[in-house]
């Protein structure tokens, strides 16, 4: 079988999956199996390959045809600039989170030493693209899932920032430790009446703890923001991720935190996605 006949049979097996992106699944596994970019393969559509390496692409073909993740299929994501090693333990990073990180950059000066805290860190890619860009910060990074910080300390070491962040397996609820400059958080806010309406993907293979929010999606970000106005100086600055039609009920929340709306961010569908907020107490 030539390189052009496997993407053809890939597309078919995905494509009776009902995967909608069977084209560039395909594509992305034979070059995971190929260990050659996308683009080698299009230009060499002609060319023969190995029994071995074929089986294993039909291996992956039906992993991705029962909805397993891309990302989960090569644990590895790509997040702002970087690579990230993700496991199930994990949620896929996602490029609306990116804002995250787009904010505070716009609210730290490149050579400024803060103190960062991730609240529910998971891979580590938010708090860790931060601490690439801010190279004088350090950070504090807690999640209440022992495998999850596992493999963000694996995402530390991987991009050298093991002495700059320390990593702490606890609840946000139960977290006294230090104060700090800003806290960022992409916090579980999925009602969980919501969770069978997700995509087979997420719904199946990401983790429920990082989804699921209680009743009204908002148990998640309720917790950060009440013990972020503990845990930030004054001044402080808590930005984090909100879901779709949370954004009016989570504003009320810091303002009767103590907390002013900077800015409130919208992804590329046009949804409220991050909010900017400062702490103005002492």
């Amino acid at each position: 079988m030539n390189y052009l006949e496997a993407l053809n049979y890939g597309n078919s097996i995905l494509k009776i999956g009902n995967i909608k992106s069977h084209v560039i699944d395909s594509e992305l596994l034979l070059s995971k199996v190929l260990d050659i970019p996308r683009e080698q393969i299009l230009i060499n559509l002609k060319k023969k390959i190995d029994v071995k390496k074929l089986n294993l692409f039909k291996n992956l073909l039906l992993r991705r045809k029962k909805n397993e993740p891309i990302a989960y299929i090569f644990k590895k994501k790509n997040f702002w600039k970087y690579s990230f090693k993700v496991s199930k333990d994990v949620l896929i990073p996602r490029p609306e989170t990116e804002q995250i990180i787009e904010e505070v950059l716009k609210v730290t000066e490149f050579n400024s030493s803060k103190n960062f805290l991730d609240v529910g860190t998971g891979s580590g890619c938010i708090i860790l693209s931060i601490l690439k860009e801010r190279p004088n910060c350090y950070g504090t990074a807690i999640d209440i899932s022992k495998k999850s910080l596992e493999i963000a300390r694996i995402n530390a070491k991987m991009h050298h920032l093991k002495n700059k962040i320390k990593f702490i397996n606890i609840d946000v609820d139960k977290f006294n430790l230090n104060k700090y400059d800003l806290i960022v958080s992409n916090p579980p806010y999925i009602k969980v009446s919501d969770l069978k309406r997700l995509d087979c993907d997420v719904r199946i293979y990401e983790p429920l703890l990082a989804l699921k929010a209680g009743k009204d999606g908002l148990s998640g970000i309720r917790k950060l923001i009440f013990k972020s106005k503990i845990l930030l100086k004054k001044n402080g600055k808590l930005i984090f991720e909100i879901g779709n039609g949370q954004k009016y009920k989570v504003i009320k929340l810091l303002k009767n935190n103590g907390f002013y709306i900077n800015k409130i961010c919208k992804d590329l569908q046009s949804y409220p996605r991050v909010i900017i907020s400062t702490k103005f107490f002492i």
